[in-house]
């Protein structure tokens, strides 16, 4: 488990005689073992931000804390799952949930490896699959391997930017249920940082939730609700009906601010 910190953060592009200015003033912390999401319109900033977090983006000003040290570039201690699924196209299931170990993990050699993929691509529900190539999979199925593999190094932060963004609507809801089980059985609870667009995605996984606008954060939500969550256990509680209410406000708003007057029917 660790502990996020975001202090003054700001990046800026320079290109040329020009700058643009990508993030500004980001100012938050994330506490260990909390489920994090960053919620806001396309091109505000999200997966920007989450890029620094990664550290493959230096911030222009300010800094990334983790657990007190400012982060200088990747580390062994955060795993990263993307939007598409980033797996080798040669490799099976096991053979990429391998490889993923096999860059960090220090403490295991030989058979161990195979051992733990085997275990991973188990609790994702791919026993019978760990010897197919991504080509022979669907996509939810891809993405469980993504999973697999990210959560088989051993991470204690697990940054996810719009995973079950490119997966049918069905596919997407369990693999929102199996993430929060994974999270839940954790013994050591991971620190999830997650990037979406989706307001009902953000309500059922995260602890807290920030609201990007353009560049910058335009408001920090608790989400205090009951947990084990469910989708149809969510639609009858007052406080989810409140919260989701306050984030399509916020949204409504950006929208009529981009686009200009009030008259903006959604």
């Amino acid at each position: 488990m660790s502990k996020i910190e975001i202090q003054g953060l700001g990046l800026t592009y320079i290109t040329g005689k020009k700058e643009f200015i990508a993030l500004e003033n980001i100012n938050t912390t994330i506490n260990e073992g909390k489920f994090f999401c960053i919620i806001g319109p396309s091109g505000c900033g999200k997966s920007t931000l989450l890029s620094v977090l990664e550290g493959l983006i230096p911030p222009t000003v300010g800094q990334v804390l983790i657990d007190g040290v400012p982060i200088k570039g990747p580390g062994k201690e955060r795993a990263v799952v993307f939007q598409q699924y980033t797996l080798f196209p040669w490799m099976t299931a096991k053979q990429n949930v391998v490889f993923g170990m096999k860059q960090v993990r220090q403490d295991l050699s030989g058979r161990q490896f195979e051992t733990v993929a085997e275990e991973f691509l188990f609790k994702v529900g791919l026993s019978d699959f760990m010897d197919k190539l991504p080509g022979e999979l669907s996509g939810g199925m891809q993405q469980r391997v993504a999973i697999a593999r990210a959560l088989s190094v051993n991470p204690h932060i697990l940054l996810m930017d719009e995973p079950f963004g490119a997966i049918d609507a069905k596919t997407r809801v369990t693999l929102q249920e199996l993430l929060l089980k994974l999270w839940a059985e954790d013994r050591e609870k991971k620190t999830v940082v997650f990037v979406t667009h989706d307001v009902d995605e953000a309500l059922l996984i995260s602890d807290k939730i920030i609201f990007m606008k353009p560049k910058t954060v335009g408001r920090e939500i608790p989400v205090n609700l009951p947990r084990p969550r469910n989708k149809e256990s969510l639609f009858d509680n007052e406080e989810y009906r409140r919260i989701r209410a306050q984030l399509v406000g916020l949204f409504y708003h950006n929208v009529i601010e981009q686009i200009g007057g009030e008259e903006v029917v959604l």
